[in-house]
């Protein structure tokens, strides 16, 4: 059988083949992969001469091609576009990558050379071949990972160990898998449209195309977003319907179903907590900040706790004024709706006034594209003749002002049933000087699609939900790295939320906004009081806001701060009680995500004990905000300092000594405090 990931692709980018991949030849590519690369790292530990960064770094970032081809595109189609195939076929890898990776990094001989070579970095002169910066740091970054990873335990720790990771990696498959299908199930499906009352034609128009793929023919299909809370409560005057979607997104993982997420819950928190012990951590938090720039729990734990009180008590005084509107107690489902009717009566704003000036294409091109050519000088053509994995999928060529090439960036926009919730960038391929690859990154965003014929019109937060993950993208795209190890966004977890934090900002910055945001029918621009108004409430809901998130991070670190000695039987419980132990309980005011859906720290590895991360890269944002608003804002040699000292290098320097490198100083929390009005 041909094979497409036998070989490097030979389309533009190095654009996966996606028009010859099927699915028969994921599983082969797989098997072979890992055979060729433990066959590559054996190469490496067979050799009998001392470690040098030729005959052991070089190789080591030069193994496993064949496997990162065929995972990156396997994974992002399992979440991007799945199948009963690839759910079962995650379920089943899941575990043998596990043991794969725990081959590589638990192999004693390995970490010797590994270690050698850390020994030995401080007697490198600056005439030495790889005394380089980036060398230097590619070592102490091996050998870190590899030393809290457990390499330097015994072989009976290990084999304990890789029991953990394998039980873990499909747990946390299942999770998603559980996820997924009740997200599905749960899809509040209406029969009158006098229920829809509230929303815009073209949210109506996208539940009835939504009921109609479904085989609801008249019917109308309110599908549920990742968080809590969705979008179109604050627009639907019945109660009763805000009330079933909210009942509807809570219930996800808790009906004792077949999708049931509780003892997954349970388990995956255990395991972890057991595997930290014999790693020599107290707890999963403590093993997993300690190769963070938090450095332990009890720092974030400090930040965090400084937030909750302040942000406690505003939400209060927000409930207070809602209730005062309304006449009655509210209740979850009722937040999103009086909120909007406080921001109207307090400042005069409608967000949903502003959905016409938002359509997607002008969004997208006149918009995210637009703010990035002014800051970067950067380019897009779209490329119709290279295919991605998707019908709905856009490929866009991305240039610098001088014609060099940058990378592809691809956008998949709209929500289907087979895409996981939330919105995310992937890198389709990473840039490596060393492996001579060049750049594909994709972002995934989950917008209802409207009928054909009708125009996408994103709300405010949908807008700024493509800002910010462009800001992904622009890291991607922008890293230029020696070593894989560093290319592209392979950061610390709680840095990487900064550069797509600071891309935000481009949203409502008047040069940017006067360019993209007109009327899709009339072609007028969005009255700047619109703006002005949206600006002088920044702070309003910033409790309610700050509130949601932060339990979830609190949430977060509570499950991953217990011991192995902890015995936790309900999840329900256990999350109620964290939550008041924070002063976060106000049942008006629920978590973002609750642990049965907290598809962040349950489904996958990227945020477990680190969903923290957003607000500790936001006191790098708020202040680097500042700086641009104090040097001229939206200027190329702004932009040209931030690439080149910030995203540019990638994961290639410590993110701290990069943002300082930037800023001239390490960040200030004040602007924080201000921006959410936490004073």
């Amino acid at each position: 059988m041909t094979n497409p990931f036998f070989e490097p692709s030979t389309l533009p980018y190095g654009m996966p083949p996606f028009a010859e991949i099927t699915d028969e030849h994921y599983r082969p590519a797989f098997e072979k992969g890992m055979e060729e690369h433990l066959t590559e790292v054996r190469s490496i530990t067979a050799r009998r001469d001392m470690p040098t960064f030729e005959n052991t770094m070089i190789p080591l970032e030069k193994s496993g091609q064949l496997l990162d081809r065929v995972a990156t595109v396997f994974f992002n189609k399992a979440s991007a576009d799945s199948n009963d195939f690839t759910s079962e076929l995650e379920e089943e890898i899941a575990p043998l990558l596990a043991a794969h990776n725990d081959a590589i990094r638990l192999d004693s001989q390995l970490y010797w050379r590994i270690k050698t070579l850390h020994d030995q970095l401080d007697d490198l002169r600056p005439e030495d071949e790889y005394s380089d910066a980036e060398s230097r740091y590619l070592i102490e970054r091996y050998y870190i990972e590899f030393t809290v990873a457990g390499a330097g335990l015994d072989d009976a720790q290990k084999e304990k160990l890789r029991d953990y990771n394998q039980r873990l990696s499909t747990l946390t498959t299942r999770f998603e898998k559980n996820l997924l299908a009740d997200t599905n199930d749960l899809a509040v499906v209406l029969d009158d449209p006098a229920d829809l009352a509230g929303l815009e034609p073209g949210e109506i128009s996208a539940a009835l195309e939504a009921a109609k793929e479904r085989g609801l023919e008249g019917k109308y299909l309110v599908t549920l977003v990742l968080p809590t809370g969705h979008p179109y409560l604050s627009g639907l005057t019945d109660p009763a319907t805000r009330a079933r979607i909210m009942e509807a997104s809570r219930a996800r993982g808790t009906r004792s179903n077949d999708w049931d997420n509780n003892q997954l819950v349970l388990e995956i928190t255990r395991l972890r907590a057991e595997r930290a012990k014999l790693l020599g951590f107290d707890s999963h938090a403590a093993w997993v900040t300690a190769d963070e720039t938090a450095k332990n729990p009890e720092n974030v734990a400090e930040m965090l706790g400084k937030l909750a009180v302040p942000a406690a008590r505003n939400a209060r005084d927000e409930q207070a004024d809602l209730e005062a509107i309304a006449g009655h107690a509210v209740q979850a489902s009722d937040w999103a709706f009086y909120t909007e009717k406080v921001r109207t009566a307090k400042y005069d704003v409608d967000e949903s006034k502003m959905r016409p000036y938002f359509e997607a294409e002008r969004v997208l091109k006149d918009g995210v594209f637009y703010a990035a050519t002014k800051l970067y000088g950067i380019t897009f053509t779209e490329r119709d003749d290279i295919p991605a994995y998707h019908p709905d999928v856009r490929v866009f060529e991305v240039r610098n002002d001088d014609g060099s090439p940058v990378g592809l960036y691809t956008l998949d926009l709209y929500t289907r049933d087979s895409k996981r919730g939330g919105a995310w960038m992937n890198s389709l391929i990473s840039q490596s000087t060393l492996l001579d690859h060049p750049v594909v990154v994709t972002n995934n965003l989950n917008v209802p699609k409207p009928a054909a014929g009708e125009p996408t019109l994103l709300t405010y937060d949908e807008v700024n939900t493509f800002f910010h993950e462009f800001g992904h993208a622009l890291h991607g795209l922008f890293a230029r790295v020696t070593y894989p190890k560093f290319a592209g966004t392979n950061t610390y977890r709680d840095f990487v939320e900064f550069p797509s934090q600071v891309n935000e900002m481009w949203m409502l910055w008047p040069e940017i906004l006067e360019n993209y945001a007109v009327h899709f029918e009339t072609g007028e621009p969005m009255p700047k009081e619109f703006v002005e108004k949206i600006q002088a409430s920044s702070a309003f809901n910033e409790g309610f806001q700050t509130s949601e998130y932060l339990a979830a991070a609190l949430l977060d670190q509570a499950w991953h701060r217990i011991s192995a000695d902890d015995s936790i039987t309900d999840v329900a419980a256990f999350e109620a009680e964290a939550l008041t132990a924070i002063g976060l309980d106000n049942p008006v005011v629920p978590t973002r995500y609750s642990s049965t859906y907290f598809q962040h720290v349950f489904a996958t590895s990227a945020y477990d004990a680190g969903y923290y991360s957003y607000i500790w890269s936001e006191v790098l944002d708020a202040d680097t905000v500042e700086w641009f608003k104090a040097n001229g804002g939206l200027t190329r040699e702004n932009g040209d300092r931030f690439r080149q000292r910030l995203l540019g290098v990638g994961g290639s320097k410590d993110p701290l000594e990069a943002f300082r490198d930037f800023r001239g100083r390490d960040a200030d929390i004040q602007p924080l405090l201000d921006r959410r009005g936490l004073n």
